[in-house]
């Protein structure tokens, strides 16, 4: 898995804590990383983007964008309204190509979720999986309407005949309502791909060293961790159980 592409269900779901998370994992294993954001939009030329905190958290990544815009929009909006060149997914794939040739991981962040826009044509986050034939991570929520979306999102990769790796729920509550105790069984249902982790709610918020030591009890060991999915289930979920959940 040289290239992995990593892809929210919407916004503000956890998905920079999430590659960091994943960043941190692989780094302990051993392996170099590279994490790629396809599109940075909300910052000005000299701010820290999501890869410099992916960096911060997790430590020596070596971190590249293809594009940044100030406003924070979707990329293909902030792109136009800043007069600069929209990011095309075939610039994003190659330059998964070029770190891959030098990394043992390469992790591509998107922007938002996986069809939002990039450019005028309509290319996407899920063009640039599909150019580069990587599995795709889902960062989903833990709470109510989680399944829906995250339903979608892998119906759409499965459209494409892409390969949706598994589910990581971004920020796990420290008291998890019905809904998200029952979605922990009914997520890996809905999108026929296993759960490979829940970071706890504030993640975030750890000091780097805190984040590093703990990253790998948050994913599971497809992800170079030791999450165990099941007991995370059995913990979690309500009994009795109605497998079908709220949707």
């Amino acid at each position: 898995m040289p290239v992995l592409v990593i892809t929210g269900t919407g916004t503000e779901v956890g998905k920079t804590v999430t590659t960091a998370a994943v960043a941190a994992a692989a780094l302990a294993a051993g392996r170099s990383v590279a994490v790629l954001k396809a599109a940075q939009t909300g910052v000005g030329p000299d701010e820290r983007g999501d890869a410099d905190e992916v960096a911060r958290l997790a430590g020596p990544v070596t971190t590249a964008e293809v594009a940044r815009y100030p406003e924070p929009l979707a990329p293909g909006t902030a792109a136009l309204r800043a007069g600069r060149a929209p990011v095309r997914p075939q610039q994003v794939a190659e330059a998964a190509t070029g770190l891959a040739a030098g990394h043992d991981l390469v992790l591509v962040e998107g922007a938002g979720g996986l069809l939002v826009r990039f450019d005028e044509e309509g290319g996407t986050l899920a063009d640039v999986a599909e150019l580069l034939r990587a599995p795709v991570l889902v960062v989903a929520q833990a709470g109510l309407g989680t399944l829906n979306t995250t339903e979608l999102t892998v119906r759409e990769l499965r459209r494409r005949e892409l390969d949706p790796l598994g589910v990581v729920i971004g920020s796990w509550p420290a008291e998890p309502d019905l809904a998200a105790r029952c979605n922990v069984a009914d997520l890996p249902q809905v999108a026929g791909a296993p759960l490979l982790g829940a970071l706890p709610e504030g993640a975030g918020s750890l000091a780097p060293g805190g984040f590093r030591a703990a990253a790998p009890d948050w994913l599971a060991p497809r992800l170079n961790g030791r999450w165990d999915a099941e007991a995370f289930t059995v913990r979690e979920c309500p009994a009795p159980f109605a497998p079908a959940g709220v949707r």
